[in-house]
């Protein structure tokens, strides 16, 4: 793991420090502009500043903008009081500048953009051109500024500009499953579940005293992607997290983040006021435990004005909630609703939910669950689901919860870290995985209700809207845990505040920000990643198959997980036989999950002709010698879908070698490293799933089509360790 202090030490050393590329900038590197044409033209076309107001976020946004301007243009402004020449760049809110509030096309423009929203306009003032940077809040400003400077990182012309953003979704959160010290393994800076880039940000030993650097860097790049919230703890949630000493290292962090638009929120442990607050019950209906979670509230309001509220993981893979009272997700969801209330707090209540002892469809239990409580929450209760049924799969068919619940805010919960796609290392894009989900259209009311204007709000016109993506960052000094990871946390923001944006123009605004904007290395580099997580799918799980992740870290293949709970083992999901493959969900033979869904896409999917492809196995047991669209039978489709998943990635290498003149030796290595790593992963999903399905079609592996390298046996010993390392069991 890279430690902190190692980046301390790279500062120090000077030598170092100019020339090596360690990640830690992300993708707000402000390096000089490499045109000269458009350095020119940004130059003449940037003169002057006026950028009055003192409030932290004005302060914050003033000094981004001053920063960018230095490593983009060698251009330091003093800010001045009036327009006195061509090239005058304005930046404000009507309230903080006398110049924007007296522009009536830019109050126009304002209209649309509203709370958080901006406006980057190019105007005439007293006969000379300026660029409005406008916002109708301080935070808006943050934003448009932070936008102004990637129009010159990713070498777009200013010189006519008309641009007016806004979020398309109120709350946009990161989620960090990091566990507060000793909650996992006794280390004094947290473990991360599910992390993959060292451990906890949150020193939590040394706060509230010490405040690292990081948590500023880590706030101005969420402010620079549009993410205004940050859940701090793990939803398996500790108690000691709501405890004075506690809330008060969390109002540390959360005055750090204030500037930037982040709020702070935390997860609540159910039971705490039985394991905190001496009760005898946590009744959710209980007098007493009413007046606990009240006064806790109250008390974490005294010391974080902005608090956000919680997420709650409850009755959830042994988790304590309201059912272990005798009581149901309303009721519990209720309490801390009515608590946050008065103060503008939210609780997100979490949807997925899935008990060992229900004999049915584990994919079915979080719809049975929820469905028949539309309308019984309170108007600050948002129910947070997962995009698919199942739990973060690198293909799942959406939720039908989605839709389902019309009187309800339905929150979106995706994952930025890769837990079933390789961990850090695997280049794994993830972003076309989430527009997959917030494009289908579920018809809830009727063609065109998308998964996007649900979560939206959209369509039944909630107050609230949401969509937390459970963080990948970590105290790496990249961050992530590789380079190719960060352009996730960068994804998942553009997409949370516009779902409509498209993967290739984030992942060109991307790599442009963090490598070069040369043509030659971006569309080679954007192509394979807009390609990479349909490889991963092709070599881990194609067709439909599901949850086929070794025990425990995921990150492998077990095809074969047996034991323990039924529904968290591979055989439960395969459900592979003689006769054939795939978890039949039918309506006449299966589980019937279909029936969750609304027409047409009920019939689509409980009907093995007209079901895609890609989700075929997850809705039909598929007999081996069934007949694909391509002609082929299912057991050479498989076959072929491993290779070309394969095929993918060597591709990946091919192109990765032959920019190594285009891309600094620090990051080249890394990923040439990570890519013989994830071929290595991708031929080991291979012979793993192909020789153990293999045990039961009885069908032979075409030598045309390349045998497995080893055989059964030798897969099975295998595990994958410490993220990327192959070690034989012993």
């Amino acid at each position: 793991m890279k430690k902190l202090i190692f980046f301390f030490f790279l500062l120090a050393c000077s030598t170092l420090s100019a020339t090596a590329e360690d990640g830690y900038r992300l993708w707000l590197r402000y390096d000089k502009v490499s045109n000269k044409a458009l350095y020119d033209q940004y130059r003449l076309s940037i003169k002057q500043l006026i950028f009055p107001g003192n409030s932290a976020t004005l302060t914050a946004a003033q000094e981004e903008l001053a920063n960018g301007l230095k490593g983009l243009l060698t251009l330091e402004l003093t800010p001045q009081a009036s327009v006195t020449a061509n090239g005058a760049l304005i930046a404000g809110t009507p309230a903080s500048s006398k110049a924007i509030a007296g522009m009536a096309v830019i109050k126009t423009a304002l209209k649309e953009a509203g709370t958080e929203g901006y406006v980057i306009h190019t105007v005439m003032v007293n006969g000379k051109s300026a660029t409005v940077i406008a916002a109708n809040t301080d935070v808006g400003v943050l934003y448009g500024v932070f936008n102004f400077l990637k129009l010159m990182q990713t070498e777009k012309s200013i010189k006519t500009l008309a641009i007016t953003e806004y979020p398309h979704i109120q709350y946009r959160l990161l989620d960090h499953w990091d566990n507060l010290p000793g909650q996992r393994d006794g280390d004094k800076t947290g473990t991360i579940e599910r992390g993959y880039a060292g451990r906890s940000l949150w020193d939590w030993a040394k706060l509230p005293g010490t405040i690292s650097p990081r948590y500023k860097d880590y706030a101005r790049a969420d402010a620079s992607i549009g993410i205004n919230g940050a859940v701090l703890t793990n939803v398996n949630a500790n108690i000691q997290v709501l405890t004075p000493d506690y809330i008060k290292k969390a109002a540390a962090i959360a005055d750090v983040f204030r500037p930037y638009g982040v709020k702070v929120f935390l997860s609540a442990k159910f039971s705490a006021p039985v394991e905190l607050g001496g009760l005898k019950t946590a009744d959710p209906l209980d007098p007493e435990v009413i007046k606990w979670w009240t006064d806790k509230i109250n008390e974490i309001y005294a010391v974080i004005p902005d608090f956000g509220g919680f997420v709650v993981k409850a009755n959830s893979e042994g988790q304590p909630g309201p059912q272990t009272y005798g009581r149901g997700h309303v009721e519990g969801a209720n309490l801390f609703a009515d608590a946050l209330a008065p103060h503008g707090g939210i609780v997100m209540w979490r949807a997925f939910v899935y008990d060992n002892k229900v004999s049915e469809d584990r994919t079915m239990q979080a719809y049975k669950e929820f469905h028949p409580l539309d309308g019984k929450f309170k108007p600050n209760v948002v129910v947070q689901v997962k995009n698919g049924p199942l739990d973060f799969q690198p293909r799942e068919p959406f939720s039908p919860l989605f839709g389902a619940m019309p009187k309800t805010p339905e929150m979106m919960e995706f994952q930025v870290t890769k837990e079933y796609l390789g961990d850090a290392g695997n280049l794994v894009y993830l972003a076309p995985l989430w527009k997959e989900c917030l494009d289908s259209d579920t018809y809830a009311h009727g063609k065109g209700t998308t998964v996007a204007k649900i979560v939206e709000g959209k369509v039944e016109h909630h107050a609230i809207s949401g969509i937390a993506g459970v963080s990948n960052v970590g105290d790496d000094i990249d961050w992530c845990g590789s380079n190719f990871s960060q352009a996730n946390w960068y994804a998942y923001g553009r997409l949370a505040w516009k779902p409509e944006a498209s993967s290739a123009a984030i992942a060109d605004d991307w790599i442009r920000m963090t490598f070069t904007n040369d043509q030659s290395f971006i569309e080679p580099v954007k192509k394979i990643m807009l390609t990479s997580r349909e490889a991963a799918v092709d070599y881990m799980t194609p067709l439909g198959l599901h949850h086929q992740m070794s025990r425990g870290g995921h990150y492998g293949p077990g095809p074969w997980v047996t034991g323990g709970r039924a529904d968290q083992t591979s055989v439960y999901f395969n459900r592979a036989d003689s006769i054939g493959i795939g978890f039949d969900r039918t309506s006449k033979t299966g589980s019937n999950s279909v029936s969750q869904y609304f027409e047409p896409v009920r019939s689509i999917f409980n009907n093995i002709k007209t079901t895609p492809e890609e989700y075929l196995l997850w809705f039909h047991h598929v007999p081996w010698n069934y007949k694909m669209k391509s002609g082929k039978t299912l057991w050479i489709e498989l076959i072929e879908h491993y290779n070309k998943g394969i095929a993918a990635v060597k591709n990946m290498q091919k192109v990765w070698d032959s920019m190594e003149s285009k891309v600094d030796p620090e990051r080249f290595k890394e990923e040439k490293h990570n890519l013989a790593v994830q071929l290595d992963d991708a031929e080991t999903w291979k012979g793993s799933c192909l020789l153990y399905y293999q045990t039961f079609s009885k069908l032979p592996i075409p030598d045309a089509l390349g045998k497995p390298a080893h055989d059964l046996a030798y897969y099975q010993k295998l595990r994958l360790v410490d993220k990327r390392k192959l070690e034989s069991e012993k």
